[in-house]
């Protein structure tokens, strides 16, 4: 017994270890205008005009994509009715095919707080009184400040603003306020109340990430609250064989967002990390875009 949860830890290492390579490579690509953070200005070539899958923010420095989260907050509320279909678009046809399945692999803050959960701390809070509850506060961010506010409190030139970025967005002070104010001496005189605010959520978040996994990511991201409506009708789904399954419950043991693959296989809280599927004794658990029958 002791074995064989050793040699379950050792999968699940490694599963992690791989999953994070891809999560490094692809915070690499999408932030690979190196110069920018040695000059301290933003990228603004073709490719800004396009959008990347995962929440990184427009103002990095090395950010050669735009964030799809800025984007549809910027168009949202415009006349630019051809920007707003592209960026629309753009987000069903990834949630369409890989719903969180982006939130587990392709997203740069999801990679910072993996990486700062695994410092250690003397306990870790898995769940708590409440966090279900919290967990729909995602929900009302991406209803109120990425559509609503954006869309009715405008300028006078109808023009909203992206209040998620500007008041709330953690990855947005990380990836692009922190470099471009310490890069650029002209900014740091325009820091103010706002800026501070900002870093105040920054810390906590830090904070949180240590005690609790990815509490941006069940409490706040409007980005993961988007793709959560397609886990159960994407085209790349998990999967749990009631042939192979012999309840033990390890799957649910694993899983970090507190979710039972056997229960709800594609949970709304699903990253599709894949640690479930690693743990599973029998190999009941499959992933992927193909119809298998006989599955819970």
């Amino acid at each position: 017994m002791a074995q064989e949860k050793t040699s379950k830890k050792k999968t699940n290492k490694v599963s992690d270890a791989k999953r994070h390579g891809i999560q490094a490579l692809w915070a690499f690509l999408t932030n690979s205008h190196v110069s920018g953070f040695v000059t301290g200005k933003i990228y603004t070539g073709k490719l800004k005009n396009v959008c990347v899958p995962g929440l990184n923010c427009y103002s990095c420095p090395g950010a050669v994509g735009a964030c799809p989260i800025g984007s549809l907050q910027a168009v949202v509320g415009s006349w630019n009715f051809k920007m707003a279909y592209y960026v629309i678009g753009f987000l069903i046809f990834i949630g369409a095919i890989f719903g969180r399945l982006i939130c587990g692999f392709l997203c740069p803050f999801g990679l910072i707080q993996d990486l700062l959960n695994k410092i250690p701390f003397p306990k870790k809070i898995r769940t708590f009184k409440g966090d279900k509850l919290l967990r729909k506060l995602k929900y009302v961010i991406f209803a109120v400040f990425v559509i609503l506010l954006p869309m009715f409190l405008v300028d006078i030139m109808g023009q909203g603003a992206p209040y998620f970025c500007k008041l709330i967005c953690p990855a947005g002070t990380l990836e692009g306020g922190i470099p471009l104010a310490l890069l650029n001496k002209s900014m740091r005189s325009a820091l103010g109340a706002l800026y501070v605010w900002k870093n105040a959520i920054l810390v906590v978040t830090i904070i949180l990430s240590i005690i609790i996994y990815r509490p941006f990511c069940k409490y706040i991201c409007p980005l993961g609250a988007f793709y959560s409506v397609f886990n159960k009708v994407s085209f790349f789904k998990y999967r749990v064989s009631k042939e192979k399954c012999v309840g033990c419950g390890k799957c649910a043991k694993v899983c970090r967002m507190q979710v039972d693959p056997v229960v709800n296989a594609n949970s709304l809280e699903c990253i599709r990390c894949g640690r479930c599927k690693q743990a599973c004794p029998t190999g009941a658990i499959s992933c992927g875009v193909s119809k298998e029958k006989n599955n819970i």
